[in-house]
């Protein structure tokens, strides 16, 4: 089969490998119809080339149709159309009934010290070839896949593998009082979506930040006040304005370790990645640094006994976390992976619906046949031709 596979930093190709097969009795084979680049691909074609090794398939936001199916699958059958959620989990275990799916105790990768396996993301978690491809093996498929009705687009659906429930739960997280504010630091497909979930979920103040003008745009197609970053000295002082003088009650991080203005944070990404192969990885793990500039936004921009949500992925061991301003701001804080099964119960009647209350088939701004991947990457990377989503189909 044709798959996405990694090279080496900003080096995507698509390569020919073996396709994928049966090897455990809950395991599925998938035809996989679309899948997209996600904000945390990114990562791995930039920064976490460490944790990576020549051919690895790429991806973790694919969707498709049933081939083939171990004994074990549950109610899965050849024929069905699904999606696949990012994480890995076996529905049955300790963390998976605590709805914490992103944990699963039977995929956990405990030689790495993570938590649930992930597709398509690196030996830290799992090393599982990913559905940037023509075919997919989904592991635990008598509880992973989620099963979609046929008719509508792919696009109605895709986003249900990760961008609609991260952004679900980081609303959740958000904890945005009734009649309150939430500010949203970063408008990629997460931030696009963390401010359509906000407002579908009645919240009146949801403001948006970036400093990309499509971004910027898209978002105030769907209610969202928006601020260009690069147009305020004090972005804070801003929000301040904007909120009653006290700043919000809630702020959402879609941004994550790659953050802009971060200079100190980004040449230490540089540095690593010139590094041999298992010294950046033992680096990466010990003496890590994220880009912080968007986190201290947030605590800045958070009024006092606040909350600030996380779901842009950070990896620094040795982040400078200014612990005083979190105390003295009586500030909670809330993060990690998606739960994504924990969350399909209050999103899937969204998509299923005749109205698309969400935008979802209103967010890829491009679609190409996955032979051109390297170009999509490239093309989302730098923010250019007016990227936002990026969706690949292998069977195009």
């Amino acid at each position: 089969m044709r798959a996405v596979t990694w090279h080496g930093k900003r080096d995507v190709r698509v390569d020919t490998v073996d396709d994928p097969r049966i090897s455990e009795s809950t395991d599925a084979i998938i035809k996989v119809t679309s899948t997209a680049i996600c904000g945390s691909d990114l990562h791995l074609y930039d920064v976490l080339g460490p944790f990576l090794e020549t051919g690895d398939i790429l991806g973790h936001e694919p969707m498709g149709v049933v081939e083939e199916v171990g004994k074990d699958a549950g109610d899965l059958k050849p024929g069905d159309r699904v999606v696949v959620p990012f994480n890995i989990s076996c529905g049955h275990c300790y963390m998976c009934n605590s709805g914490l799916q992103s944990q699963c105790e039977t995929t956990q990768v405990r030689d790495q010290g993570k938590g649930a396996a992930l597709f398509g993301y690196t030996k830290l978690y799992g090393q599982v070839p990913g559905g940037q491809a023509e075919y997919l093996r989904v592991p635990q498929a008598q509880y992973g896949p989620i099963k979609v009705p046929e008719g509508p687009p792919d696009e109605r659906f895709l986003y249900l593998s990760d961008v609609v429930p991260t952004a679900w739960q980081a609303v959740e997280y958000a904890g945005i009082p009734k009649g309150g504010s939430v500010v949203v630091f970063g408008l990629g497909p997460i931030g696009q979506m963390c401010c359509r979930v906000a407002r579908h979920r009645g919240v009146d103040t949801v403001i948006g930040v970036d400093l990309v003008a499509e971004r910027l745009i898209l978002a105030e197609r769907y209610g969202a006040v928006t601020l260009d970053i690069r147009e305020h000295k004090d972005i804070a002082g801003s929000i301040r304005e904007l909120t009653g003088g006290r700043g919000a009650d809630s702020v959402i991080d879609a941004v994550g370790m790659e953050a802009h203005g971060a200079p100190v944070g980004k040449l230490a990404h540089q540095l690593v990645n010139l590094l041999p192969g298992v010294i950046a990885e033992t680096v990466t793990k010990h003496a890590a640094i994220d880009r912080m500039s968007v986190l201290y936004h947030a605590i800045d921009s958070v009024r006092r006994g606040g909350t600030i949500s996380l779901s842009g992925v950070y990896g620094g061991k040795l982040d400078p976390m200014p612990m005083m301003d979190l105390f003295d701001k009586q500030i909670q804080l809330r993060m990690g992976q998606a739960n994504v099964r924990n969350w399909v119960d209050d999103v899937l009647p969204l998509l299923t619906g005749s109205e698309d209350p969400l935008g979802v088939e209103d967010l890829a701004t491009h679609r190409l046949p996955l032979e051109e991947a390297p170009r999509g990457y490239e093309m989302f990377q730098q923010k250019r031709d007016g990227a936002i989503k990026v969706v690949l189909q292998p069977q195009a």
